[in-house]
């Protein structure tokens, strides 16, 4: 009798049969809610970054999250407008749309920044409190809250812009009523209370854009540094096999956000999308029917269809026979 004829006999018997049959691999499907991006607008979301719940690491994605095509930082004080994020330098760049500038310049409200949160503020913000009132304690002698020197030129040139009349100050108002303030809160965790500071606005540069003398030409935000630590080998499997890095159930634990509308817990080779490039896995194989154990062994296969895998498995159950 040909070898073809006896494959579809032993495929009649096993089917016919109680077969056990285990495969041990390294991908677990588990649900996804919700759909992963990498870009938010025109802005490229990297990891640890996410576009919303469940995309980038658990720790950001209550600060960091896609609004309308506009990548937002939230704290406690507001919702904040993502300018710029450098991820080489582990950096970005947030701005208040009530923080005045030279341009414009509104009552504002404050600002803070949560000491538990993965961000810290850069050394190369200048936060410059306006219109304070001539009793702030920002002005007590045994406080020392305002930078005084080469510093006090920044109040100086920002009186000087057309602007300040929105917080109703003439043009080149004495700079007694402006603070280029120092706090004495560490970088993790800021807090700017206007009120309580009794000033009318606020606003921070965190960069002179090559010209010191000309407000015009500065930059307005805060810059911000974000811990890098959190990007490891199993974000970047993921990330290799055209996935997405998130996380999923109530433990937040890591999950590789596939194309398919998957997650796995390792990446997204073999599920169910054409990549670029093979994975290998090494798969762990036992066919047995009766008290008879046909086959066991150890070997290398390419993901497939679990049809195909059986009649392959079939196929060399009998040359192995």
């Amino acid at each position: 009798m040909s070898s073809t004829s006896n494959a579809w006999i032993l495929t009649y018997i096993l089917l016919s049969l109680p077969v056990h049959f285990t495969i041990s691999a390294a991908v677990h499907p588990i649900p996804i809610n919700g759909t992963c991006h990498d870009t938010c607008g025109t802005m490229p979301v990297k990891y640890p970054f996410g576009s919303g719940f469940g995309c980038g690491h658990p720790d950001f994605s209550r600060y960091v999250r896609c609004n309308s095509d506009t990548l937002e930082f939230s704290t406690g004080t507001g919702i904040y407008n993502i300018s710029e994020i450098d991820y080489t330098t582990g950096s970005l760049i947030i701005t208040d749309p009530f923080m005045s500038t030279c341009s414009s310049m509104q009552n504002s409200g404050s600002f803070s920044l949560d000491r538990a949160s993965p961000f810290s503020l850069t050394g190369e913000n200048i936060f410059v409190l306006l219109g304070c009132s001539t009793n702030s304690p920002l002005f007590d002698p045994a406080e020392d809250l305002c930078a005084m020197g080469s510093r006090s030129r920044v109040c100086r040139g920002l009186y000087s812009c057309k602007g300040v009349t929105g917080i109703g100050l003439p043009q080149n108002a004495p700079p007694s009523t402006c603070c280029v303030y120092e706090s004495p809160i560490q970088l993790a965790g800021y807090t700017l209370d206007l009120p309580k500071l009794q000033c009318s606005s606020y606003t921070s540069v965190y960069s002179f854009g090559g010209s010191e003398g000309d407000p015009v030409k500065w930059k307005f935000g805060i810059s911000l540094q974000y811990n890098g630590s959190y990007y490891s080998n199993l974000c970047k499997d993921c990330e290799s096999s055209g996935g997405l890095c998130g996380f999923a159930g109530f433990d937040q634990s890591f999950a590789c956000i596939c194309r398919s509308g998957k997650n796995t817990s390792t990446s997204c080779f073999g599920q169910g999308y054409t990549w670029s490039g093979t994975r290998e896995s090494k798969i762990q194989t036992k066919l047995s029917f009766g008290d008879a154990s046909y086959m066991s062994s150890s070997f290398s296969i390419f993901y497939c269809h679990p049809g195909i895998l059986l009649l392959w498995l079939l196929t060399v159950t009998i040359t192995n026979n």
